[in-house]
């Protein structure tokens, strides 16, 4: 391999890097960023152009920590010493050995949740500082590779990996006229990491609450006031409601309606004769209440009439009753539904509001009541 691979692998590594992070850049940490050693064993097959043994064990550690979920970025500091098959073979005269001190940067992009195994890829730059017989100096080096991490407590995670490193050393061996015979070797590893993390554990983000449905105030209706509309949306159906949807007591108020002396006579149908004077108030007290009943539709009501003390017993019952039939009439006359009113009842001289005594007492005691029905 050439110089021209040393710079596919190198922009490789830092182009997964990059592309990793900015995947995730855009998204709310949810991940341990907590920073962690990583001390780690492992062994070399090596590339046989070393004429070393195949295979020899290095160790190292690592510094890093994870800069998005799926992404962690390690500083690493490894070395081996690789034993020379035949130190003494043609041009290597003392070559006994080999060693590698490597310092470098890798990262690594995981794939799967925390709480499972999670295979990730690996790629790395380093520098290679080689010391042997022949030569020492420093080369620059890079790798790739796979494995595999499983999380074991909140602070500590297992790591194995395998891959293939390679380092640009062209100085350690040289042919009989000192010229070049090598220019880079590349060795499969295969290494153990024990990951510890530092510090305490993040605590675990906050459940987020869905918001609550939001009704569809086109259909949802409760007691006729629609339900976005609605304070009281628990009332039974049926209730008296207000505007907001809350029960209200409804007074339908009819003082003020009152008969002249023994009015209605029999068969008398025209309301306005039979009211005390001025009438015109009398009939303005009963449009408020078919426009009261008109706005509250679940209000019943019972309409019962009454006399005053004077007369017979029988006939003032007639009478009561003549009166609230006359103002029943005059409710369904103008749109109030028959099914909405009970009656029409009369009570006679019973039930007086005022004094029998007096003219002015009786003649409040002869009227009609609109009576709410809970």
């Amino acid at each position: 391999m050439n110089r021209k691979g040393l710079y596919f692998l190198i922009a490789l590594a830092l182009g997964g890097v990059g592309a990793a992070h900015a995947q995730n850049a855009t998204s709310a940490p949810s991940y341990d960023g907590r920073w962690y050693i990583a001390p780690t064993v492992g062994g070399y097959y090596n590339d046989t152009d070393r004429n070393t043994n195949s295979r020899q064990f290095y160790y190292g550690l690592g510094v890093g920590r994870f800069i998005a979920p799926n992404v962690s970025i390690d500083l690493f500091i490894d070395r081996t010493k690789r034993d020379r098959d035949n130190p003494n073979g043609p041009g290597h005269s003392g070559f006994g050995s080999w060693a590698n001190n490597n310092y470098g940067v890798a990262a690594r992009y995981y794939f799967g949740a925390w709480d499972s195994y999670r295979p990730y890829l690996l790629a790395g730059v380093m520098g290679s500082y080689h010391r042997n017989a022949n030569n020492k100096g420093w080369a620059p080096a890079a790798e790739l590779g796979a494995g595999v991490s499983k999380t074991i407590t909140d602070s500590s995670d297992i790591r194995v990996e395998a891959g293939y490193r390679y380092d640009w050393d062209n100085k350690s061996q040289t042919n009989s006229n000192s010229r070049q015979a090598k220019d880079g070797y590349g060795d499969w590893f295969l290494g153990l990491s024990l990951v510890s993390r530092f510090g305490e554990p993040a605590a675990a983000p906050a459940a987020v609450v869905p918001p609550p449905a939001v009704p569809d105030c086109s259909k949802t209706v409760v007691n006729g006031v629609n339900l976005c509309d609605n304070k009281c949306p628990n009332t039974p159906e049926g209730t008296v409601v207000g505007p907001d949807g809350c029960p209200i007591a409804v007074v339908i108020d009819l003082r003020g309606v009152n008969f002249k002396f023994d009015r209605p006579k029999k068969g008398e149908t025209n309301i306005g004769k039979a009211l005390a004077e001025p009438s015109a108030d009398s009939l303005s007290i009963l449009d408020q209440a078919v426009d009261t009943l008109k706005r509250y539709p679940n209000v019943q009501v019972n309409v019962a009439g009454y006399t005053d003390g004077v007369g017979k017993a029988d006939y003032n019952q007639g009478l009561s009753e003549r009166r609230a039939k006359i103002v029943y009439d005059y409710l369904t006359s103008h749109g109030v539904d028959a099914s909405r009113l009970q009656g029409p009842v009369g009570h006679g001289m019973n039930d007086p509001v005022d004094s029998n005594k007096t003219d002015q007492g009786r003649a409040r005691n002869r009227r009609t009541e609109l009576q709410v029905q809970k």
